[in-house]
């Protein structure tokens, strides 16, 4: 690059060697300006790729070592036999991306590597339980890991594999007709303790704080997350409650959102209660 600019430079200065920089300099300067050009759109290649939220992630998988082809109902999110059952069963474990709870209810699109096996759509997976086995990032359910291959002969085939080569990506939860569900955890007391946890919450955003507010003055109380998916106070607020979720996206954009119903008054452990709302972004 230097060597280009010193002849560049030196072609109004060298009246003996006019002749030859006349063809020399443009094709440097060309050359100069082609390799500033390549390298700006690497550069800009390169930002785009730490920044894609749609790329996908390579890694490995693998299943359950059990007989069921649905997910535990012992998961760390603590969702009960719901995060062995939702989305169809089509569940799985992750390690980092469980990330201490926050990713729990998180939906990943899923897909192993063999072309001879696997499907280009791979499974969609809703993240209930956290775990790693062999350096992966996902264990799925029997069932969720089968639905990876293109037929059923190619689903044992990877079922007898145990682990295989896969790419990830995180994409948007769905539950038609469903809104965000309270489930007052079993543990609960009336009115000394209150647990739970929330269900079906749609999009790609995170639910990263959650407090409770008596409904009459609205003096608000920040919960703690116990663990997983489970919010937790002693000495809940009385009275109907009215529940505010701050849901944070991968860009750093959080917005606080108040459900249209309340939590009653005398909630009951193991009781479900429909928010009134969802979240779609």
């Amino acid at each position: 690059m230097h060597y280009h600019l010193i002849l560049f430079s030196s072609c109004n200065c060298l009246l003996a060697f006019h002749c030859i920089c006349s063809l020399i300099c443009p094709t440097m300067a060309l050359k100069s300006f082609l390799f500033f050009f390549a390298t700006l759109l690497l550069i800009q290649t390169l930002a785009e790729a730490a920044t894609c939220s749609d790329c996908f992630v390579q890694s490995r998988a693998a299943y359950y070592p059990n007989s069921d082809d649905n997910g535990t109902d012992v998961g760390a999110c603590g969702y009960g036999s719901f995060g062995a059952t939702i989305n169809g069963g089509d569940v799985s474990a992750a390690s980092d991306l469980y990330r201490n709870g926050v990713g729990c209810g998180a939906c990943y699109q899923v897909r192993c590597k063999d072309s001879y096996y696997c499907s280009d759509k791979g499974v969609t997976i809703v993240i209930t339980d956290s775990g790693s086995s062999d350096r992966t990032d996902f264990i799925l359910s029997r069932r969720a890991f089968g639905r990876m291959a293109q037929t059923s002969d190619a689903a044992a085939s990877i079922l007898r594999l145990g682990v295989v080569d896969i790419e990830y990506r995180r994409v948007s939860c769905s539950y038609p007709g469903k809104n965000i569900t309270v489930k007052i955890d079993e543990n609960s007391s009336y009115p000394h303790y209150l647990a739970f946890s929330l269900w079906y919450q749609q999009g790609k955003t995170d639910i990263t704080a959650v407090q409770l507010c008596e409904t009459q003055n609205f003096v608000c109380k920040l919960l703690d997350r116990s663990y997983g998916a489970v919010w937790t106070t002693t000495s809940p607020p009385s009275g109907p409650l009215s529940l505010r979720m701050l849901f944070s996206a991968d860009d750093g954009d959080e917005s606080w959102v108040v459900p249209v119903n309340n939590i009653p008054q005398d909630w009951k452990a193991g009781q479900t209660y429909d928010t009134g709302v969802q979240v779609n972004n």
